[in-house]
């Protein structure tokens, strides 16, 4: 149902919220791609925004709650609802223990422990978007992911702020129990890690930064990768026996070599563009919508279907269909 005029004026009226009507979702994504949210709301109060979350769900509404729209397919028409975005990014440690609020950037988390001389992050510089989302999608690179570093996590359940341990927030390659609770709101995290020669660190993220540019330029318009690789352990064995050695790292077999076996590099579709060098990047080559990018992703996940009966799953979250 169409958002009502008193819900938007009690939201308004919470301390420490901004709010607008119609504001174009495509300038909160790094696609470049999605309508108008029928009412955008922003906090970095959480009190604020569990009041403003409480209202919006209570009036009957739909309601969204999204990051920095890193991994965010908005449809084309927007969002008829309330979107809500919680931007609170502290970052604060003591004695190598780092305690981070959801809104922080990853990329900020990653260089506040370089600067500082603690290890255990930098493999994930120049991963792009926020710490919520991060630890929500155990987000990771070069072998590491943050649930290796993540202590304990709290978030808000939609009755009370809970914590959960690093064991009660089920972590797997690129999953967690948020993901299966996406009514859940994550609003920090803690996280432990090691002293560590800063200049070594920088180094190391230096090197990766590079080759992570060199594939993603902060310029291009996509999410990084579209679909999650798959663990080698859950692979059907008719499948596993066309797989050669060489692709296989850290028990994974990346998307891209499926992808490439059933010509997918290059491939475009109105605005939306495979990139030429891998893949497994779809990116906004300049006027793209989500229905195009829908559709490719829709044709490569049949071709690997029909190639390989396999079902590629996607990174990506979407809003709005």
């Amino acid at each position: 149902m169409p958002v009502r005029p008193e819900t938007i004026e009690r939201l308004a009226n919470l301390p420490n919220v901004a709010i607008s009507e119609g504001a174009l979702l495509s300038r909160h994504t790094r696609f470049g791609i999605g309508g108008p949210a029928e009412v955008y709301l922003e906090s970095a109060d959480e009190p604020s925004f569990i009041q403003a979350l409480s209202l919006a769900r209570a009036s009957g509404s739909d309601c969204a709650v999204i990051g920095e729209g890193t991994n965010l397919i908005v449809s084309d028409s927007g969002f008829a609802g309330i979107v809500l975005r919680f931007t609170a990014a502290g970052i604060q440690n003591q004695a190598g223990s780092v305690d981070v609020q959801a809104g922080a950037s990853l990329q900020a988390l990653v260089d506040y422990s370089i600067d500082r001389g603690l290890r255990g992050l930098e493999t994930m510089t120049g991963i792009p978007g926020s710490v919520g989302a991060a630890v929500y999608g155990n987000a990771g690179a070069y072998g590491h992911s943050i649930d290796e570093r993540v202590r304990e996590v709290r978030f808000f359940d939609g009755a009370a702020l809970r914590v959960f341990s690093n064991a009660e927030c089920r972590f797997h390659y690129r999953e967690s129990v948020f993901k299966q609770h996406k009514n859940w709101i994550i609003f920090s995290a803690r996280l432990e890690l090691d002293s560590a020669p800063a200049v070594e660190l920088r180094q190391t993220a230096g090197e990766i930064l590079k080759i992570r540019l060199a594939k993603y330029p902060p310029d291009m318009k996509c999410a990084g990768s579209i679909f999650k690789n798959l663990l080698v352990a859950e692979l059907p064995q008719s499948v596993r026996r066309q797989v050669p050695e060489r692709v296989i790292r850290e028990g994974k077999v990346a998307s891209a070599y499926f992808l490439e076996q059933v010509g997918a590099k290059g491939m475009r579709n109105g605005g939306i563009q495979v990139a030429e060098y891998h893949a497994n990047l779809i990116y906004n080559a300049g006027h793209g919508t989500a229905r195009e990018l829908c559709q490719i992703i829709g044709d490569l996940k049949s071709r690997v279907r029909d190639r390989f009966g396999l079902e590629l799953e996607e990174e990506v979250q979407y809003v709005g269909f």
